[in-house]
């Protein structure tokens, strides 16, 4: 028998992802998260609307650190989510294919995003 050397399962703690790589599988979580949000933001939206009354209490209730939270980690998914949508949609109009200017794209859109949640943070927490 030829007994092939190939691995029968992948061990993803041992796997070194190369940057673009991350930043495609942080693609498609932000996107994901963008999708359940979708529920929060609609609930925020029609409690917003209903009455003053109910404006009101919504207000105090995103001064609480949990909606917050809830609401920066929303927001850094759209951010993220929407710059690799732009890095994704200028490779395939051909730039950026080579593997430097893709590395360096993707370390761009995860710094770029770092540099965002923490402004978004400090705004939110002000």
């Amino acid at each position: 028998m030829n007994k092939s050397k190939r691995p029968i399962y992948l061990n993803l703690t041992k796997i070194q992802l190369p940057v673009a790589g991350l930043a495609s599988i942080l693609h498609r979580v932000s996107g994901v998260i963008m999708f359940f949000s979708i529920g929060i933001l609609l609930w925020l939206l029609n409690q917003s609307l209903m009455s003053e009354t109910d404006f009101n209490t919504l207000q105090a209730h995103l001064q609480s650190y949990v909606l917050k939270f809830i609401v920066w980690g929303i927001l850094t998914a759209f951010f993220y989510h929407l710059l690799g949508g732009i890095r994704h949609m200028v490779m395939e109009a051909g730039y950026w294919e080579e593997l430097e200017s893709g590395r360096l794209s993707a370390k761009g859109i995860i710094f770029l995003t770092g540099v965002f949640a923490v402004y978004l943070g400090v705004w939110l927490w002000q």
